[in-house]
């Protein structure tokens, strides 16, 4: 899986989202991703809930094609 697959499954599931997808750690490391994702099904949500949002979206890639994921959520204002 790549980055470009992980922000594909973000951005299908959740309503108006931009997901950003890096690999912060070694780059042929594919397990571990650094994940920012912009959209306004955040709005009114908890920190725990919009990342439940993801993880969700993310379904059971989380416990087979990925390790780990350094998660950032923001609504559309508070990404400006």
């Amino acid at each position: 899986m790549n980055e470009a697959e992980v922000a594909a499954l973000i951005e299908d599931e959740l309503p108006d989202a931009t997901a950003t997808v890096t690999t912060p750690r070694d780059p042929d490391d594919d397990k571990h991703y650094a994940v920012r994702v912009v959209s306004p099904a955040f709005e009114g949500e908890t920190l725990v809930d919009q990342h439940q949002l993801v993880h969700d979206a993310l379904g059971e890639h989380l416990t087979r094609d990925i390790h780990a994921i350094e998660l950032r959520t923001l609504t559309p204002d508070e990404a400006e």
